[in-house]
């Protein structure tokens, strides 16, 4: 197979799995959304979403959040990992959502890349979920099968983005970026993949990601 019929093969079989996609955090708006990505680094999305409605009881606006202290904010996300520097950056963030957007959050990839604590990929899904505007967030999950499918040489995540979005079409990418991600979780998992469960893989793998499944 080429990559683009990998890849349409890819599109055809995920929307037979996965035809719904929510996204997996917890959220009610951009800015609850904007804090749940934040959280989630290095943290599952499920201990996120425990921790959340404890953290948004009692500010689920940057206005309220401003109001909390840097180690109130810490104390509530702690089980996240990365407490210090998680907690100071929606405090930090929140102040200049109220200081230069009026509390709102902005709706270009820029302005929120220039956030404290908000990276491209946070940022990516923020634009994706929260906007609309088209977006291939990647992570852990995505790279990885991204690399095992043989759709991208797997130098890092930005070249895998760059490969993602000549691969698949713009309008998918908002859909696919989920059902990758939910393909890896229930079939393709880091450790000890089977090919009996991971049959996309087992598919359009190369021979070398197919060796290492034996």
């Amino acid at each position: 197979m080429t990559k683009k019929e990998k890849a349409n093969y890819v599109v055809q079989e995920l929307e037979k799995l996965f035809p719904e996609t929510p996204v997996p955090l917890d959220h009610k708006d951009a800015y609850t959304l904007l804090i749940a990505v934040l959280l989630s680094a290095q943290c599952t999305d499920e201990r996120v979403n425990k921790i959340t409605p404890q953290l948004f009881r009692r500010a689920d606006n940057p206005f309220d959040m401003v109001k909390l202290s840097v180690e109130e904010i810490k104390s509530i996300i702690r089980p996240c990992g990365l407490s210090p520097r998680k907690s100071q950056a929606i405090f930090t963030l929140s102040e200049i959502l109220i200081d230069k957007y009026n509390g709102e959050v902005p709706a270009s990839f820029e302005a929120l890349e220039e956030l404290p604590g908000v990276g491209h990929k946070t940022a990516s899904v923020v634009m994706a979920q929260a906007f609309g505007v088209p977006a291939f967030p990647v992570d852990t999950h995505i790279h990885r099968l991204m690399v095992r499918w043989g759709l991208t040489s797997g130098k890092n995540v930005e070249q895998t983005e760059k490969d993602a979005k000549k691969l698949f079409p713009k309008e998918l990418w908002n859909k696919l970026h989920l059902q990758i991600i939910f393909y890896g979780r229930s079939h393709s998992p880091a450790r000890s993949p089977k090919l009996s469960v991971d049959y996309i893989t087992r598919t359009i793998g190369s021979k070398q990601v197919l060796k290492e499944y034996k």
